[in-house]
């Protein structure tokens, strides 16, 4: 059996489209037994229009939706298979979802670890999104470790390259790619699926990416945020200021287009570190309150209570 994204893909197209024929024939012989008892070959015709077939069908892309698609809310190309792959993968990483279960494995309640054998969910339900891998459970690093439990080792540089080409995102190299991906899409993404009640909530400090941190509604406790500021906020203001003084050594004694180009990334290096500064102090202040939440309160209300440190939802 295939390892490879690249043929669960071309199979999944392949069973949508199945899938679609077999119900279009069935709704078209259903008009016309209709038709027949009625007699009204005259004026009707069985013909289902392909836009008409509430079943999804899959393309490459958008340019090969045909005529007879256009304005159906059931076309899905690779781009969307695989942002929905990647959602997937978040979830089993926050422990929604699990390898060894179906359906939803937790949403609310008293969190069972028995569920989770093949792949582990986060420990502290706080995982962090940067521009380069800085923690251990770095959002790219579990991405990569889930696509082995899932796919194996041996297909892991094949199967990120096949998502990466898929999402489209800027990068010289697959992971990069991805890592943009999360950077700047993958909450869009899912605050649209989700119709702007997102489940997934990013911690997000600006446009500069100084800070970025996902964490599950579902698994939230007062002392989450705290966790966010201590564990990780403080530490990505130690790693700037750590890369910050080495850049300042290396552009002394650097040629001058070499300076050129470290005084570009110390500029962007100063920017993040100002605005996790400046992220810090608005943390801390929802930190020090041991917020609760009642999830019957839906995700609006619950948003909205810490709504000046998420991601704006627009």
């Amino acid at each position: 059996m295939s390892k490879l994204i690249s043929d669960k893909y071309e199979q999944w197209k392949e069973e949508c489209e199945q899938r679609f024929l077999k119900l279009k024939e069935n709704e078209e012989e259903l008009n016309r037994i209709f038709i027949d008892i009625y007699g009204l070959n005259d004026e009707l015709t069985p013909d289902v229009a392909d836009k008409d077939i509430t079943v999804h069908r899959v393309y490459d892309s958008k340019d090969d939706v045909p005529e007879s698609m256009k304005g159906s809310n059931y076309v899905r190309t690779l781009h969307d298979e695989i942002v929905s792959l990647v959602s997937y993968a978040v979830g089993c990483m926050f422990g929604r979802y699990s390898l060894d279960e179906d359906g939803l494995a937790y949403a609310g309640g008293e969190w069972d670890e028995s569920k989770y054998k093949t792949f582990i969910p986060d420990a502290d339900n706080c995982i962090p999104i940067t521009d380069e891998e800085y923690f251990e459970d770095d959002i790219v690093g579990l991405f990569c470790a889930w696509l082995k439990k899932v796919y194996g080792e041996d297909t892991l540089e094949e199967n990120l390259d096949f998502i990466a080409n898929a999402l489209g995102n800027k990068g010289k190299t697959s992971r990069e790619v991805i890592r943009n991906y999360f950077l700047t899409d993958f909450i869009k993404d899912h605050i649209k699926t989700y119709q702007k009640r997102p489940i997934y909530w990013l911690f997000d400090s600006g446009k500069k990416n100084g800070f970025k941190c996902l964490i599950y509604m579902h698994r939230y406790q007062p002392d989450t945020i705290a966790r966010v500021r201590t564990d990780y906020v403080h530490e990505q203001q130690a790693r700037y200021r750590t890369a910050i003084a080495d850049l300042e050594t290396r552009i002394v004694n650097a040629s001058t287009s070499e300076r050129v180009k470290l005084n570009k990334q110390l500029k962007t290096l100063n920017d993040q570190a100002t605005e996790i500064h400046e992220y810090e102090e608005k943390i801390h202040h929802l930190a020090d309150q041991m917020i609760s939440i009642d999830l019957d309160d839906g995700v609006k209300v619950n948003y909205a209570k810490f709504q000046d440190v998420l991601a704006k939802i627009k």
